[in-house]
C-alpha cells in the first residue's frame, strides 16, 4: 500500500469545509497554514513562513490569531466540527435499523477524510501539539462522535443484528479506516468517494459480524 508523502498533500489544494465560518484575511491565513501544516508539519512551519506565503508582515498575522497554535486550534477545531456534524445529519437521515444508522455514519465518516485529506491529516496528526486548554473543545467533540458510532453498535447488539465481543476494539478498527485515507487514497474512475465510502459501510458491517446485504426485520 503507497504511503502519502508531503510532495502529494503539497500538490492537492487545502481546502476548509464548506462549513468553516471564517472569510477574508482570516480563511487565507487558515488555508494557506493547512497547506504548511500538512505538507511540513506543524513544528518545521513557522509563523514567518506563514507569512511569507501570504505576503504578509508577521505581526500582520497576530492580529488574526495570538499564536501559531491558535492557527492549529482552529483548524483542528474546524475539522471536528465539520466531522461531528457530518456524522449526526448521516445519522438523522438513516432511520431506526442500526444496520442502515451504521452504513450511514461510516460513509460520512470515510468521505470528509477522503474529500478533505489535508485537514484530516493535521487534525489528526497535529493536535498532540495543542496546550490542553486549546485541544479541550476538539477533544469534546471527538468523544461525542465516537460515541455516535458506540451507541449504534451497542443497539444493534441489543438488538441481535451485530454480533461483536468487543465493541470498542471494532469501533476503533473502523475509525482507523477513514483516518488512514489521506495515506493512501487517491480518487480515481476506477474507485471515487462514494464507492470507497460504500465498501468502508460494508467492511464496518463484516466487522460487526452483519451480512453486507442483511437488513432487519
Amino acid at each position: 500500500m503507497a504511503s502519502s508523502s508531503p510532495s502529494r498533500l503539497r500538490a492537492r489544494k487545502a481546502v476548509l469545509p464548506a462549513s468553516a465560518s471564517a472569510d477574508g484575511t482570516r480563511r487565507r491565513i487558515l488555508e494557506t497554514a493547512l497547506q504548511l501544516f500538512a505538507s511540513r508539519g506543524f513544528h518545521d512551519a513557522s509563523i514567518r513562513d506563514l507569512a511569507k506565503e501570504l505576503e504578509l508582515r508577521p505581526s500582520a498575522l497576530y492580529a488574526h490569531f495570538p499564536s501559531k497554535e491558535h492557527v492549529l486550534a482552529e483548524l483542528v477545531r474546524l475539522g471536528h466540527e465539520a466531522h461531528h456534524e457530518g456524522l449526526r445529519t448521516a445519522l438523522l437521515g438513516a432511520g431506526a435499523k442500526p444496520v442502515e444508522q451504521l452504513r450511514a455514519l461510516v460513509r460520512a465518516h470515510t468521505q470528509l477524510h477522503a474529500t478533505h485529506p489535508q485537514l484530516a491529516v493535521v487534525v489528526n496528526d497535529e493536535i498532540h501539539a495543542l496546550p490542553p486548554e486549546l485541544a479541550a473543545p476538539s477533544l469534546a467533540l471527538r468523544e461525542q462522535s465516537s460515541a455516535l458510532l458506540m451507541a449504534v453498535i451497542e443497539r444493534g447488539r441489543a438488538q441481535g443484528v451485530f454480533s461483536v465481543p468487543n465493541a470498542g476494539v471494532v469501533a476503533a478498527a473502523i475509525s482507523a479506516m477513514g483516518l488512514r485515507l489521506p495515506y493512501w487514497f487517491e480518487p480515481s474512475p476506477a474507485l471515487d468517494v462514494d464507492a470507497l465510502a460504500d465498501l468502508h459501510a460494508e467492511l464496518a458491517l463484516r466487522m460487526l459480524g452483519a451480512k453486507a446485504g442483511k437488513k432487519e426485520g
